[in-house]
């Protein structure tokens, strides 16, 4: 189900999965422009693999009947594990796979002795910020952060204690 991100060609397989995803699902939240600059700065080949080998990032495909049908990465830090990405095709949404990545990286922080998993989610996504109320995250602040060319990431920090 949850395949490491190791190799080049996985690496592009997260790229490839993050421009189906993003395009569909956040255009209609924070446009064109800035989904194109979210990918070219955030989910891009390069910050990927930097990210992993640089920043203790951990990266999983997740696989069903042998397809990629979404990705998610964290990061370990000292005390948290910071849920950075997690997205599924939207083919694949309500089949439970978005709540099987959430319980794999909450596993991950229990086996590596976190306290808390985090994430920061837009505003506007409300799927996704009713699907972590569900498990058991909670809003603990805003978060307005501008991230260049323009653009602010206008989000609501959540989390889990564990």
């Amino acid at each position: 189900m949850f395949k490491a991100v190791k190799t080049e060609q996985d690496i592009n397989k997260v790229v490839e999965l993050a421009h189906l995803i993003w395009t569909e699902h956040y255009t209609p939240i924070i446009g064109v422009e800035q989904v194109e600059y979210m990918l070219a700065n955030f989910h891009s080949k390069d910050e990927i693999s930097k990210q992993i080998s640089q920043q203790n990032y951990h990266f999983f495909l997740m696989i069903s009947d042998d397809k990629a049908i979404g990705y998610c990465g964290f990061q370990l830090q000292e005390n948290d594990l910071f849920l950075s990405k997690l997205y599924v095709l939207s083919s694949e949404r309500g089949k439970g796979f978005g709540k099987l990545a959430t319980d794999f990286i909450i596993q991950s922080a229990r086996d590596n002795h976190k306290d808390k998993v985090y994430l920061t989610v837009n505003k506007y996504n409300h799927g996704s910020i009713n699907a972590y109320y569900k498990i058991g995250f909670k809003k603990v602040k805003e978060l307005c952060v501008d991230i260049g060319g323009g653009y602010v990431m206008d989000d609501y920090q959540l989390e889990l204690t564990l």
